[in-house]
């Protein structure tokens, strides 16, 4: 009977091998959040997925960082918005809050202090919110903010089609989902314009309008639809991540292969492969390996510069590249301290007595010498576990200019540094000095030696000039078979929007492979677009199995 077994089991094997080999196929490069939702969506519905990363761990700017038993966050600290990923979970079958570890912080959300005067202690308790905004600038202004709850909840509802839609033309302008937002939107306005009509403090003002950093831009540049930010944290509240937000991205990395996605680390791509127009593979050191559809998760420019030959582009040629707007960058420093912080808030941010002159002076390319904002986390007042037992991180985050020839940053990083240290004592942080005994130091030119253009962290700018079809398309429009996914695509940079954007472009690649996956009652296409005919239905079977490689030359 053990022959008998044994041919079963060598059939069983050679079923999955097949299986496997019809499977279509997906090449994935970079494994940072839009990549790893990416991989885990496609691997969920059946395709043989494999994501090329060339660091040795994945999570690109949303990683962990590790030195002397202190851990920090690479990049991100701040996890909004948690719709998005918690339907990308729930169309795999998995909770977002459980399996990422998702804690809220209740109040305040994080502390906010004007160098003008005063502070306010953020909330998403909405008419605890009103009353601190009474306590600190009186009725008039809190009568501003529950009209501006109001506005922005009917901004987000009409806006939301737009945000978690492909934009392939000017003609998606007349498109259902463009005529309901066209109603509430005013494109000659600023986030900062369209505010003055709510509040008359410019206090209160910047409340509203500094989470405009996300985007890496000046609430007194950025279009007025971002008005929406702020008010995604009042309505859906901020989160933690326990072990710190760069562990979503391991986490999410599990699950991918757990689907049976294959994720290849410390293995740069030196070039995409074409055919003609189309995308056919990857070549890697020594390496070539084809698949049927290939997606970019990397910093759009960069990818664009150094993967892709500029005579394949016009839209995107480096010519053209120079010349667009990019976000500005972080002056960070990530401090061990032998002392904790147990009476400051998880987050804190400090704002300029004179904001717009410090970030008119970033968009010019100069640096703030004199009283700049900053951002501090005291993450381990909620996560103490980041630190050894009575000590703490601090993560120190400056905005600053994108990479520029005026500024040296060799030269000036260590005054810099004694700058910052003693800005942190606004936020209450009076003896930083005294207790450092780990640190590092980040700045512009850190961030592009490590594939970031220009140092630009947030990507490509979104003034009207760089959004919808004019942002870099999901599905890249200079070439077949290629995708687009992270901050430099549509909808653009920060969390919630790369997620979004994993999810377009996933459903775009797997409508073209002409998939038409389960996804456990969460839509697989576009509430305003037709959808294209598909082949089958597919969703990935949860036996073990060997994950693919596309086609290995």
């Amino acid at each position: 009977m053990v022959w008998y077994y044994t041919v079963l089991y060598m059939l069983r094997q050679i079923k999955h091998t097949m299986q496997d080999l019809e499977k279509p196929t997906a090449i994935i490069v970079g494994a940072g959040p839009g990549g790893l939702a990416s991989a885990m969506l496609l691997a969920y519905s059946g395709v043989d997925v494999t994501v090329i990363e060339k660091a040795e761990k994945v999570g690109g700017r949303t990683r962990l960082v590790h030195k002397d038993g202190y851990t920090y966050d690479r990049g991100p600290t701040f996890f909004h918005y948690p719709e998005v990923i918690e339907e990308i979970f729930r169309a795999v079958g998995r909770d977002a809050h459980k399996e990422l570890g998702l804690i809220p912080l209740e109040d305040p959300s994080y502390r906010l202090v004007f160098g003008a005067g005063g502070h306010i202690n953020a909330t998403s308790n909405l008419d605890l919110m009103t009353e601190r905004i009474r306590e600190l600038s009186g009725d008039k202004n809190a009568r501003g903010f529950e009209k501006y709850v109001k506005e922005n909840r009917t901004k987000l509802n009409r806006s939301k089609a737009c945000l978690q839609t492909p934009w392939t033309g000017p003609s998606n302008l007349l498109s259902k989902r463009a005529l309901r937002v066209a109603k509430i939107l005013k494109p000659w306005s600023s986030v900062a314009g369209d505010l003055r009509k709510n509040f008359d403090d410019e206090r209160i003002r910047l409340a509203m309008s500094f989470q405009t950093k996300y985007l890496g831009m000046s609430p007194f540049h950025a279009p007025s639809l971002f008005t929406i930010l702020a008010f995604l944290e009042y309505e859906h509240g901020i989160f933690h991540a326990k072990g710190g937000l760069g562990s979503i991205t391991e986490k999410i990395a599990g699950i991918a292969e757990e689907f049976g996605a294959k994720i290849r680390l410390n293995t740069p791509v030196k070039q995409l492969i074409y055919q003609g127009k189309e995308v056919v593979g990857v070549e890697l050191e020594g390496e070539t390996i084809y698949a049927d559809k290939v997606v970019v998760n990397a910093d759009f420019a960069h990818a664009m510069t150094t993967l892709v030959p500029d005579e394949k582009r016009k839209k995107w040629s480096n010519k053209k590249l120079e010349k667009k707007g990019y976000s500005c960058s972080t002056y960070m420093l990530y401090l061990g301290m032998d002392r904790t912080y147990d009476d400051l808030p998880h987050h804190q941010i400090y704002a300029s007595k004179n904001y717009e002159k410090n970030l008119e002076e970033i968009t010019n390319h100069k640096l703030t010498w004199e009283d700049p904002s900053l951002y501090v986390q005291n993450a381990c007042v909620t996560d103490p576990e980041l630190a050894p037992e009575g000590c703490s991180t601090l993560y120190v985050l400056v905005p600053v200019p994108n990479q520029h020839e005026s500024i040296v940053w060799d030269d000036i990083k260590d005054e810099y540094r004694e700058l910052i240290i003693d800005q942190m004592a606004k936020l209450g942080f009076d003896d930083v000095r005294d207790h450092i005994v780990s640190e590092t130091i980040v700045t512009p030119d850190d961030w592009g030696s490590s594939d970031i253009y220009r140092g630009a962290v947030f990507n490509l700018a979104h003034n009207l000039g760089q959004m919808l079809w004019r942002r870099p398309q999901n599905r890249f429009e200079e070439a077949k078979n290629l995708y687009i996914v992270g901050g430099g695509t549509h909808p653009g940079s920060g969390l919630p929007t790369i997620f979004e954007s994993a999810r377009i472009s996933s459903k775009l690649v797997l409508a073209d492979l002409g998939l038409d996956p389960d996804w456990n009652g969460v839509s697989n296409w576009f509430e305003d677009m037709k959808k294209p005919k598909v082949k089958n239905s597919s969703k990935v079977s949860m036996k073990p199995s060997v994950a693919g490689e596309g086609h290995v030359a």
